[in-house]
C-alpha cells in the first residue's frame, strides 16, 4: 500500500504557532484545521468587543490559514462551532453568514463548559484543497423526498 503524504501547515502570523497544536494538517486533498480562537496575532490576546468581536476575529485568523494552503472560505465544507454560551448563536451566527456567503459548508454548533483562555467561541473546520465543482443535488433530494410522502 502506498503511503499518503502528511503536511503539516504552519504560518508564524497566527495565535498559538508555538504551541504543541498543528495549526493544520493536510491528508491528500483534505485540511484539519485547529480550533481558532478570536486571538489577536499581534497582542496574542483574545479580542474585545464580545462574542462576535471574537468569532470574527478567528474567522480571519483561519483565513490565513487557508491562504498558506493555497485556499480560501469556498474550500470550507465542515465547521465546528463551540460557545461559551450557546445564547450566542444567533450572534456568531451574524459574522459566520459574512464569511460563508454561499454553499454554507456542514456545520455543528455545541456549548461547552470553558474554552481556552477565557475565550467565548472556537471554530475548527475542515477544508478540501483545490477547485470544488458545486453541485445542488438537494433540490432534486427535496422533490423526490416530496414525493414519496
Amino acid at each position: 500500500m502506498e503511503a499518503i503524504q502528511r503536511k503539516i501547515i504552519h504560518i508564524s502570523k497566527t495565535p498559538y504557532s508555538q504551541q504543541i497544536i498543528s495549526q493544520a494538517v493536510v491528508v491528500d486533498r483534505m485540511m484539519y484545521i485547529s480550533g481558532q480562537l478570536g486571538v489577536d496575532v499581534v497582542s496574542g490576546q483574545l479580542v474585545g468587543g464580545g462574542v462576535q468581536a471574537q468569532a470574527r476575529q478567528a474567522l480571519i485568523n483561519m483565513g490565513k490559514i487557508l491562504r498558506a494552503a493555497g485556499c480560501d472560505y469556498t474550500n470550507v465544507v465542515k465547521t465546528t462551532v463551540l460557545l461559551a454560551d450557546i445564547n450566542d448563536f444567533n450572534r456568531v451566527n451574524e459574522v459566520y453568514k459574512t464569511f460563508f456567503l454561499r454553499n454554507f459548508p456542514a456545520r455543528a454548533v455545541y456549548q461547552v463548559a470553558a474554552l481556552p483562555i477565557g475565550g467565548l467561541v472556537e471554530i475548527k473546520a475542515v477544508a478540501v484543497l483545490g477547485p470544488l465543482l458545486d453541485s445542488h443535488p438537494a433540490k432534486h433530494f427535496t422533490n423526490k423526498l416530496q414525493s414519496n410522502l
